[in-house]
């Protein structure tokens, strides 16, 4: 009886190491979808605000709905698209709002998004990227607004300035915004100077909030409705969708590239890093395989490291470096789980450059990036990064007291 027992033990043990061993939950990619490599999350059972069907679809009966979403708008472990998703289950759409880079994620940084006819629903495409002189007619023409995008928690990546317009039209005429909610694949912190003054409010910087905010979509729009920044101190009518077993301390690696410059979790976990390049003649991979993974410039005296940018793919028109050797560093292999926000980069091609009258080349797109002109003059002085650090701290921190109000999900501290 006892060695029956002991059998009986081990059998159970191993059914239950097999049974509860974390099980890959890779996606199969859409065809037309661009994927990033993988996609792994701590929690197997997260789920993003779009595949929560069941809590939004009853919102949506019987309602004429408008849909800003682009390419990683998706649904399920199939990457079916949220239009598509509608559509099937005969949701009234009867637009999409599209963001930079346009609805399918094509187009160049700070290219012109057109209005169109997307091939492959028929639904109208209106760019909300810069304004709509016919947005508010658009708005008023439906009664359900659904807001679906995948930000990377950058102060300057763009989805959160789409974000506020489409609050401040729902706030202007009375329409329900409904936020599909999705992980923040950088919301393990918070860091870098909080905008200033609205001198340096641009599409790159327009919220008042930390360059590495720490939020969530959702949280970012609660925040919003929060804190009075609409206009008129209007709030928008908002019901969040949230994302299921999700923490801001999880991992969570994007099913689908967000822009054609991120096309990875590492060059994700870099971007704000390396974003203030954008206001130098600094290459950051653009026109390579590796956007965002290497740093670069035509001198030999900035490292041994070299490579060409020619043409790819939604990155052929603003390629810094093009054509030449570029020489630099090569940040491929780095732990891309170890990354977090630095001004090493910037600091250290400063520190090299022969002409650092040079080094900025477009010092006001510098400052709305850095949403302050003084992280620009701190850099000049020759400042360290602790002592730039401690200059932006107080706001940095009452940021994060301001920040904890609006969070959903358990924090990273």
């Amino acid at each position: 009886m006892h060695i029956r027992r002991i059998i009986l033990f081990v059998c159970l043990t191993a059914w239950l190491q097999v049974s509860c061993s974390p099980k890959s939950n890779k996606p199969t990619a859409d065809g037309d979808l661009p994927t990033t490599d993988s996609v792994k999350t701590e929690v197997a059972k997260l789920l993003t605000g779009a595949d929560q069907t069941e809590a939004y679809l009853p919102l949506l009966k019987g309602k004429k709905v408008g849909l800003m979403a682009n390419q990683t708008s998706v649904v399920g472990d199939s990457l079916i698209h949220l239009a598509d998703y509608l559509l099937a289950e005969k949701v009234d759409l009867k637009f999409v709002f599209a963001p930079e880079h346009g609805f399918r994620g094509e187009i160049e940084r700070g290219e012109k998004v057109d209005n169109e006819v997307d091939a492959k629903t028929k639904l109208p495409l209106h760019s909300l990227y810069g304004g709509n002189e016919k947005q508010d007619e658009i708005v008023q023409s439906i009664d359900v607004m659904i807001f679906d995008l995948q930000d990377v928690g950058a102060r300057f990546y763009t989805y959160i300035t789409s974000l506020h317009r489409v609050m401040e039209l729902c706030a202007k005429h009375n329409k329900l915004l409904i936020v599909l909610d999705r992980p923040n694949p950088c919301g393990d912190q918070v860091d870098g100077p909080v905008r200033s003054s609205d001198k340096f409010k641009t599409n790159v910087s327009f919220h008042k909030i930390a360059m590495v905010h720490g939020l969530t979509i959702g949280e970012l729009a609660k925040m919003i409705n929060g804190e009075k920044w609409l206009e008129n101190n209007r709030t928008c009518d908002l019901t969040v969708i949230p994302v299921q077993e999700y923490t801001h301390s999880t991992r969570y690696e994007l099913p689908v590239i967000p822009s054609p410059s991120l096309p990875n979790y590492l060059s994700v976990r870099l971007y704000s890093s390396l974003c203030l390049f954008e206001a130098t003649d600094f290459s950051i991979g653009r026109g390579t395989d590796w956007p965002f993974q290497v740093v670069g410039y035509p001198d030999v005296i900035f490292g041994d490291f070299h490579f060409v940018p020619g043409e790819k793919s939604g990155m052929s028109k603003h390629v810094e470096g093009k054509d030449q050797t570029n020489y630099g560093i090569d940040l491929r292999d780095v732990d891309p789980d170890q990354q977090q926000f630095t001004l090493k980069y910037v600091l250290d091609f400063y520190k090299k450059m022969p002409d650092k009258s040079k080094f900025f080349a477009r010092p006001e797109f510098f400052d709305q990036l850095a949403g302050t002109d003084v992280l620009r003059k701190q850099i000049v002085q020759g400042l360290s990064e602790d002592e730039i650090r401690a200059s932006w701290k107080p706001e940095l921190d009452a940021y994060k007291t301001m920040r904890k109000k609006y969070l959903l999900y358990p924090d990273f501290e």
